[in-house]
């Protein structure tokens, strides 16, 4: 763990999966063909505290989703990858764009086609419910599983890492 929050230390940026990570992985179609997914709250509050400590969130996705700019909009996450299985160069594109280092990155995702980037991020964490070949390629695996405050509890270890905690949370007293 002492490895994890040596790596925590540096984080810049935080680059997340959807489906699996900020959701249970479950996709939900209305009768009309309307896609509904569900997404908690926890995470969403993980990633508002990292951005108020300066600490960026993105999304890289191998879906297309109207739904997923809305919930996006609502966090403030400008840094959206779209319709990109191949998360290991889109990565590589995020990370020269904003001029970042890869030791200033964490990357969390949940299934094979997330291999590449959480190998490639200076943090690659996994979900606790995340496929068992990830998890023993990643560096850390959280307690909580996608779409179940998985997020959170990474927002709050990064910020712990890096003595930004206790301020985060005292701003709610």
């Amino acid at each position: 763990m002492q490895s994890v929050i040596e790596k925590a230390r540096n984080i810049r940026l935080l680059a997340m999966d959807v489906d699996g990570v900020l959701t249970d992985g479950s996709l939900l179609f209305g009768n009309s063909g309307e896609e509904m997914k569900a997404v908690s709250i926890l995470d969403g509050l993980g990633i508002k505290l990292l951005r108020d400590a300066g600490i960026r969130p993105a999304i890289i996705t191998g879906r297309t989703s109207e739904l997923l700019l809305r919930r996006a909009r609502e966090l403030s996450i400008e840094l959206i990858y779209q319709g990109r299985e191949d998360k290991g160069t889109a990565l590589e594109e995020l990370r020269s764009d904003l001029g970042l280092r890869y030791d200033e990155i964490a990357y969390v995702g949940d299934d094979l086609p997330d291999l590449a980037a959480i190998r490639a991020a200076g943090l690659g964490i996994t979900v606790a419910n995340g496929h068992h070949f990830v998890a023993r390629h990643a560096d850390w695996q959280t307690r909580a599983t996608g779409g179940s405050g998985a997020v959170r509890e990474i927002a709050e270890l990064i910020l712990m890492a890096q003595g930004k905690l206790n301020d985060a949370l005292e701003q709610y007293l």
